[in-house]
């Protein structure tokens, strides 16, 4: 089955997602330790992705804008935090705790992050920062981690998903983002911008978010019109994006429409051959954050999702 098309396949109930509001708040914590993180809901709906063709700073690959439907979905209140990354990365940190007690999580069995040639953050991270410097290979190996650990279904946001969560909660102007003119040129711990219309912070500017999607200038054009939670390429393969640009962009480089394609000069200095698959050596600027979607999913079904995103 097509990643897609398993996507749509987590659908809440009517009644499910009739209780929840546009915001509303739940705490994840990570089985094993003291992590924890928020998530904001964010309803079903339909949207015009892209952006129009008078809007200041468009560029090309934004358009023909489409309307698309997406299902409901929680998306997680910051980015992904260092600490949260670290019991993922560093074995001593993780242990055999897991949420579904009937199911065996070995933690030895985890595929864990090689050393970074260098600090993957330049000197600015640490615990209550964005995680940075991670592939979105890397980031969907988290993800793939956080879902066993915790028996719900964690994913990166589509490029649709990304985009409707930013114009839902009010864009740019929601709040003030850590950007080029306040920055000091450094992003800064997770949550401490202003948080926009649906509670979440940093969607904009910090640092830059891996989207689920690979990159193609022309992947408006091949959407129907009406089309349902869409997926552009596949996951893990191709040529990554990110989305919602980073401390050292100017503001008007900090649209919900704006895409940033993965860029070879990311990987630049790393002297390896071939080149990690966890780490980029000049990307500090670029993170994640996380979304699950609406609803219960048993672990058989989650681990269908990530056979055939990654990989048994």
């Amino acid at each position: 089955m097509r990643p897609a098309l398993i996507l749509a396949c987590f659908v809440a109930s009517v009644a499910e997602v009739s209780a929840q509001n546009a915001g509303d708040v739940r705490t994840q914590s990570v089985p094993g330790t003291e992590v924890a993180f928020d998530l904001a809901f964010v309803p079903s709906g339909s949207f015009l992705i892209g952006s129009a063709d008078t809007e200041a700073g468009r560029d090309d690959d934004e358009g023909p804008q489409r309307t698309v439907r997406l299902s409901a979905f929680w998306m997680s209140t910051t980015e992904a935090t260092y600490d949260a990354f670290a019991v993922f990365r560093f074995r001593r940190l993780d242990d055999n705790i897991a949420a579904p007690g009937d199911v065996l999580f070995d933690a030895d069995a985890i595929t864990r992050p090689s050393p970074p040639y260098e600090d993957p953050a330049h000197g600015m991270g640490g615990n209550g920062f964005p995680v940075t410097g991670m592939t979105r290979l890397s980031a969907l190996r988290f993800a793939r981690w956080l879902s066993e650990k915790t028996g719900q279904l964690y994913r990166l946001p589509t490029e649709a998903e990304w985009e409707y969560a930013c114009k839902a909660g009010g864009g740019v102007l929601a709040g003030e983002p850590w950007y080029e003119n306040n920055s000091g040129g450094v992003y800064h711990a997770a949550g401490t911008a202003s948080a926009d219309g649906l509670g979440i912070h940093e969607l904009q500017g910090n640092v830059a978010e891996w989207v689920m999607d690979s990159y193609s200038a022309d992947a408006y054009a091949s959407l129907g019109e009406g089309a349902q939670d869409p997926l552009n390429g596949t996951p893990a393969r191709g040529r990554g994006l990110v989305r919602g640009g980073a401390f050292d962009d100017p503001l008007d480089r900090l649209r919900c429409a704006e895409r940033f394609p993965e860029a070879s000069a990311w990987k630049a200095r790393d002297p390896q051959m071939p080149k990690s698959r966890w780490w980029n050596t000049d990307s500090p600027h670029v993170g994640f954050r996380l979304v699950t979607p609406s609803g219960e999913h048993t672990m058989d079904e989650i681990r269908a999702y990530w056979a055939e995103i990654l990989g048994a």
